[in-house]
């Protein structure tokens, strides 16, 4: 197991320095002068702008410049934004807020979608399976925003049950109507996969023997047919929490959500290269994390998986 994951671990490293250097290049090598950008109409001092330019280090080659960034991520510096403020400060302050987010709107779709596709896949071409179905392509095929805008209508504005804002600080209360709705479309393709997954592995000859042994309906579903559906379930999820923490930023602006989605957007929206740099740096560190972790638990559920090639 140790040599598995030691083997993930080395894989995980030309794929960062493959995807910072790529965010990196799309930022600041690409036409534009971030700086200029700085000055509106009205422009910049040149005096001004090649002091501005030294501090951001814009006046060194491509190359140097992207060594420094990644250098001041390994010391954890992640650079000043625009504003004069350190983005490890801004991350400090906006990333627990999206965390708390995506956790709760993981839990609800894993723990939702597992429970629904499970029955769903027991109970293929009843009345709970057909309407499962029914719900989850109706999640799938409205976009989200719709969704969000609904969801507040009903339970903000009619029932009177959620706020329609997330408050200051952003307190778990506040947070659990955003985290449905975010989960919300991924919960559909758990109850989905969840439910094929199932299916298949019913008519497999393990799960046969076992019934066959004398062992009871729950054991069977429980060791026999819920553990070795869940791989490609667990797949979907450790994916899904790094795309969670990304595309937080509908539902984080709709809810007035303070987290990291919102403050990427609005500094996308400023041209703060080094903010966006920043941001989507550590969205890709969350992301290979998280498929470590999934490749890990991959070794967990499936020991033959650990001794391929």
């Amino acid at each position: 197991m140790v040599w598995y994951i030691v083997r993930r671990l080395l894989q995980v490293i030309p794929v960062f320095f493959g995807a910072t250097l790529l965010i990196y290049f799309m930022v600041f090598a690409l036409p534009g002068d971030p700086i200029i950008a700085l000055g509106g109409d009205r422009g910049l001092n040149p005096a001004v702008a090649d002091a501005l330019r030294a501090e951001y280090n814009l006046d060194k080659p491509f190359i140097v410049q992207y060594l420094i960034f990644v250098g001041g991520i390994f010391v954890g510096d992640f650079g000043t934004s625009f504003s004069g403020q350190p983005v490890s400060d801004i991350l400090a302050r906006t990333f627990p807020v999206t965390l708390r987010l995506a956790l709760l709107a993981v839990t609800i779709e894993t723990v939702l979608g597992i429970l629904i596709g499970l029955f769903s896949g027991l109970r293929k071409g009843k009345l709970f399976d057909s309407s499962a179905l029914v719900v989850s392509l109706l999640f799938i095929s409205v976009p989200i925003f719709v969704t969000a805008f609904v969801a507040q209508y009903i339970f903000g504005v009619k029932l009177g049950i959620a706020r329609t804002t997330v408050g200051a600080g952003a307190p778990w209360e506040d947070l659990i109507l955003p985290a449905v709705v975010l989960a919300s479309v991924s919960f559909a393709y758990i109850v989905r996969l969840t439910r094929t997954s199932v299916i298949e592995n019913l008519n497999e000859d393990f799960v046969r023997t076992a019934t066959a042994k004398g062992l009871s309906r729950p054991r069977v579903i429980r060791v026999h047919i819920l553990r070795n559906s869940m791989i490609p379930v667990v797949t979907y999820i450790g994916t899904d929490f790094g795309l969670l923490m990304v595309g937080a930023t509908v539902t984080e602006g709709i809810f007035n959500v303070p987290g990291v989605g919102n403050t990427l957007y609005q500094a996308i929206i400023r041209s703060e290269g080094p903010t966006v740099v920043s941001f989507v740096t550590v969205m890709v560190i969350i992301y290979l994390v998280a498929n470590l972790l999934i490749d890990v638990l991959y070794g967990f559920l499936d020991p033959r998986i650990r001794y391929a090639k």
